[in-house]
């Protein structure tokens, strides 16, 4: 037991320092240029708020707006003005709320399981290829991978006493996170409350009157977004939205918007594929993906056995599988949309991990090794076919990385399974650095928006710039003067040159 204990102090010191690495990988894309079309429009959008002073109205390409919600916009604002108007201090909000969805991560697993399983969560969700791309990539999901865990965190907190600073708190990060896309993210925060409840049959807490107080707070807390969205649109009917006059803001933002992309009824359309997620999630959150499906089906074997223990907990596995079963069904699927229950999924894998060390079994470590050379030759194949352009300092840093991911079990005097584990999560950070710091770098070079904007503040700087016929929302976001949208019948009469 002495010797079980030793070894896992010394397993838990090197757990910090992977995910200390982790938290660098995660900032490496800072700097990264924006990438097309999500990120320029979030960040045109943003800064076009800065530079009117209007902060109830979002405007892009000199019109009105009215695809998102306003809450992260509101927070990248803060950012630009205490910072400036960079790309940097636009992923930078973003990025400290999935820095915050892996605190409550953290918070929540060593309150339901252990220090351990809590620290393998942080570094699970951490070192999940599809967080690291997000946090280049910024659109709203991070700012939702950060809300949703929070809001679960403080209810399930809640359920001790009649009303509580963390009902309060949970009500506050619920809002936040509707005020960041819509009403259908509070699908996992119902789901995991909901299913926790309900399975553990605790139907005095299910039909608690708490639960009208939590509506109110909700409610109070999105004023801010109903009354911006009431000012900007409801208050003009003659403005045209799709095509459409008078159009209501609130009532898009509360069932158009989301309803209207479920039912596939509303002005954004998609397909749909019922077994989208599913394949998705094999790549999105890799390396952890095929024991992110052992963990379901382990979860729901054992778990079912002993439904009512008090270290039993269904808040994660309830709040992630109803929320994959609604965007599977949702006509309107894009891959980034998992990632908001990445945190869920991060305790469960670190749940079935924690089983798996201390039965013994010697399936995963094999998987695990797979996954870890898979990753490597792919990042491998890339720098070798793409050839891009890297310095030796950066050569020599991968190289390091690469070497210390293979022979990390000389390294580190440890289980199979945990240095296995640790070794297919450094080949992900290893590979995700590599694409940050070199191949996103060098591909953005081939991007028409922001080259185009970068040389036309060099060469044109003070000189109206028009533009007709292509579609560059991070030119918008680079230039340093305002761009005109124009037609190819105005330049014919050359009413380009007009100012």
């Amino acid at each position: 037991m002495q010797v079980d204990h030793v070894k896992n102090q010394t397993e838990q010191k090197w757990l910090y320092l992977f995910i200390g690495l982790a938290v660098l990988v995660n900032f490496s894309g800072l700097f990264v240029p924006l990438m097309d079309p999500d990120a320029g429009v979030y960040a045109s959008v943003t800064k076009n708020m800065v530079l009117r002073n209007d902060y109830l109205s979002l405007w892009f390409q000199d019109n009105d707006w009215l695809d998102k919600p306003h809450f992260p916009f509101w927070i990248t604002a803060l950012f630009f003005k205490i910072f400036g108007i960079h790309d940097w201090s636009y992923k930078l909000p973003g990025i400290l709320f999935v820095m915050l969805g892996a605190y409550y991560t953290y918070l929540f697993a060593k309150q339901h399981y252990n220090k351990n399983i809590a620290l393998w969560s942080v570094f699970i969700l951490l070192s999940a290829s599809h967080i690291i791309v997000s946090n280049n990539d910024v659109r709203a999901e991070p700012f939702l991978t950060g809300l949703i865990i929070a809001a679960i965190y403080h209810f399930s907190n809640s359920f001790s006493k009649n009303l509580s600073w963390h009902l309060v708190a949970a009500c506050f990060f619920t809002a936040c996170a509707i005020m960041t896309k819509g009403v259908f993210t509070i699908i996992p925060i119902a789901g995991a409350v909901a299913g926790e409840l309900i399975i553990k049959q605790n139907w005095k807490q299910l039909f608690h009157w708490r639960w009208i107080i939590a509506l109110i707070l909700v409610a109070i807390f999105i004023s801010p977004e109903l009354y911006a969205l009431w000012y900007q649109f409801d208050t003009h009917p003659e403005k045209t939205f799709f095509g459409n006059t008078h159009v209501s803001g609130i009532k898009f933002f509360l069932w158009d918007s989301q309803f209207g992309r479920f039912f596939n009824t509303g002005p954004i359309k998609g397909k749909g594929d019922p077994s989208f997620f599913l394949h998705t999630l094999l790549w999105a959150f890799l390396p952890w993906c095929l024991i992110m499906y052992a963990a379901f089906y382990s979860k729901i074997k054992t778990g079912l056995k002993k439904i009512k223990s008090e270290f039993n907990e269904w808040f994660t596995i309830s709040g992630s599988l109803l929320a994959l079963f609604v965007f599977s069904m949702s006509r309107f699927q894009l891959p980034y949309y998992a990632n908001i229950i990445f945190p869920l999924l991060a305790i469960l894998c670190a749940n079935f991990i924690w089983q798996q060390m201390q039965s013994g079994k010697k399936t995963f470590p094999i998987v695990q090794l797979v996954i870890t050379i898979i990753v490597l030759a792919l990042g491998t194949s890339l720098f070798i076919f793409y050839k891009p352009e890297a310095n030796l300092f950066v050569i020599i840093l991968f190289v390091l990385l690469l070497l210390f991911t293979l022979f990390l079990g000389k390294i580190i005097n440890a289980r199979k399974l945990y240095i296995s584990l640790l070794q297919s999560g450094l080949a992900v950070l290893t590979v995700t650095l590599f694409m940050n710091l070199v191949f996103y770098p060098d591909l953005l070079k081939y991007q028409s928006g922001n080259e185009a904007a970068f040389y036309l503040n060099k060469n044109y700087p003070g000189s109206q710039i028009r533009r007709f016929g292509s579609y560059i929302p991070s030119g918008e976001f680079y230039l340093n003067q305002h761009m005109v949208i124009t037609n190819i019948e105005a330049v014919n009469k050359g009413e380009f040159s007009k100012n």
